[in-house]
């Protein structure tokens, strides 16, 4: 028998609708990239998106058509993501900071039809643009730029579009689980995959992202969404934005320690997110500015594991919990957040600081569970010391790629991470490494994000790397890649005392290279792969 409910579609444009209908006068700022500040409110983010909804009707664009973005977290950059997702096509995010081949390639793969971009990247445009012959339109997001036409003559002007459009438009009714957005891996290994979200996945990831037990999001947070909205859409911020209604900070191209600093104080932000390069910097230039981030009560790290001297200085010097999270572009992305239980508030400060260390646990709609490595039909103990592959479950995690053959699944229904971690009783995850950065010394396993994140505790270390390099008698042993802080004259002995006691002998890495910089891909993530490939034999011909 069927219940007597009725039943709605889980919709992104619902998302939009509601904002505006309740919390229509939450005012919504906007760093340009003309470093301009705008101000506007929900309500004006949903009339703009229909009206863009309409005007891309009037250019023959359809249902279910990828329409490319490639922009800063700014307003018509979110004005867009709704208007595309919906009115029924496919809102497709890129990455500026991929190599141009990459991006030549997504967008074919996707073939795009239209593109939206930020006048900055203008000239990345202008490189791949011979390669694109899918694309139709181009889309600048701003008013009539002469210097744009001069160069792309097609170009057409988001602002002149909604000029010509009113707001009288009716969001269609679309099947929830109709695709509404597309993402691509960052591309480490081989060509970027696609991950395809619907409609459906992504209302309840923003349902769970305002959890209490996740982001605790609500009508009175100011969210500052450092993360771009191009790497996983941003973590979700910008729809669970609009579902609580929250006041968004959109952040522009600057994410320099100082302009954020300044977004924090002057506009009350209550929550942040960015990746743990972010919140160095941040943290710099909280220090150097005397700012106490006084609004300021979490920030929420993810994107690569977060140095527990992070999480320690926002604590102690500004009385702000950092949220631990995990999570991947194949799951929305939202795995995990490190918020306690009721009995932890007991711990005493050493104990609750070890805690926090920890990715945090899933949220209702995830499930999570270790496999042995060398068996995967076995499962592993979540006793919080075995260590295994961590597999995911849930509302939305990825199915299959968007166009890449190899099955995304495992044959029992399991996304395999490709990561490496422990998992305790309170379901509390700790990701010991990705599998392919794990050091195998003479049989045993050494973890490259533990001895990373010892190294960048270090006052003088501004970056480290830990990579497996090949030796002769154990196979492979550590080397630390370091980018010292500037004016820092600390030595290989000094970074390799600074292990002592610290973690058992045997892991201290065999040597440290210190080099100027540590390349960052697309998603802020260290490139180990260029690291091991330069590196790799350096033990080999001491």
């Amino acid at each position: 028998m069927l219940g007597k409910m009725m039943y709605q579609p889980l919709l992104i444009s619902s998302l939009m609708e509601h904002a505006a209908r309740y919390h229509g006068d939450t005012v919504v700022i906007s760093k340009e990239v003309d470093g301009q500040t705008s101000h506007s409110d929900w309500s004006t983010i949903s009339n703009n998106s229909k009206r863009l909804a309409k005007a891309l009707a009037t250019l023959g664009l359809k249902p279910s058509e990828r329409i490319a973005t490639l922009a800063w977290n700014n307003r018509r950059h979110l004005e867009a993501w709704y208007a595309v997702s919906g009115s029924g096509m496919i809102c497709h995010t890129i990455n500026p900071r991929l190599f141009p081949e990459q991006l030549t390639f997504i967008i074919n793969d996707a073939e795009d039809r239209a593109l939206f971009f930020d006048v900055t990247f203008l000239p990345l445009i202008m490189a791949i643009k011979d390669q694109i012959k899918n694309v139709k339109h181009f889309i600048c997001l701003g008013d009539r730029d002469d210097k744009v036409l001069a160069q792309l003559p097609e170009t057409l002007f988001f602002d002149e579009l909604l000029v010509e459009q009113d707001a009288d438009f009716e969001w269609p009714e679309l099947d929830e689980t109709t695709a509404s957005s597309l993402c691509y891996t960052s591309g480490t290994t081989g060509n970027p995959k696609g991950i395809l979200y619907t409609h459906r996945s992504t209302v309840l990831h923003s349902m769970a992202l305002c959890m209490p037990d996740a982001l605790d999001l609500s009508a009175r947070d100011v969210m500052l969404p450092v993360v771009p909205m191009f790497h996983v859409n941003a973590w979700g911020t910008p729809y669970a934005a609009a579902l609580t209604g929250c006041s968004l900070v959109l952040p522009g191209p600057n994410l320099d320690g100082d302009s954020l600093v300044t977004l924090i104080d002057d506009y009350q932000v209550t929550a942040a997110l960015g990746v743990p390069t972010i919140w160095q910097s941040l943290l710099a230039a909280a220090n150097a500015k005397g700012s106490k981030l006084a609004s300021m009560n979490r920030n929420v790290v993810g994107g690569a594991a977060c140095p527990p001297s992070i999480i320690k200085t926002f604590k102690d010097d500004y009385n702000c919990d950092t949220l631990h999270a995990w999570g991947m572009t194949e799951t929305s992305p939202i795995g995990t957040v490190n918020q306690i239980k009721s009995k932890h508030n007991a711990l005493s400060s050493d104990e609750m600081e070890k805690l926090r260390q920890s990715q945090g646990r899933p949220p209702y709609g995830v499930k999570l569970r270790l496999m042995d490595t060398d068996n995967p039909l076995e499962p592993v103990a979540e006793d919080g010391e075995s260590q295994g592959r961590l597999q995911i479950q849930g509302h939305w995690i990825i199915n299959d790629y968007y166009t890449h053959k190899p099955d995304a699944l495992t044959e029992d229904g399991w996304f395999d991470t490709g990561d490496i971690a422990t998992i305790d009783g309170d379901g509390y995850l700790n990701i010991r490494d990705r599998s392919k950065d794990l050091i195998k010394s003479g049989g045993e396993w050494i973890s490259s994000v533990e001895l990373e994140n010892i190294a960048v505790a270090h006052p003088q270390i501004k970056m480290a790397a830990a990579i497996a390099a090949s030796h002769e008698k154990w196979g492979e042993r550590p080397v630390l890649i370091v980018v010292k802080e500037p004016e820092s004259n600390i030595t290989e002995e000094q970074v390799l005392e600074y292990y002592d006691d610290k973690i058992a002998s045997w892991q201290v890495p065999n040597k440290v290279v210190f080099v100027d910089n540590i390349q960052l891909n697309g998603a802020g993530k260290m490139v180990k792969k260029d690291l091991r490939d330069t590196h790799g034999d350096v033990l080999l011909h001491a």
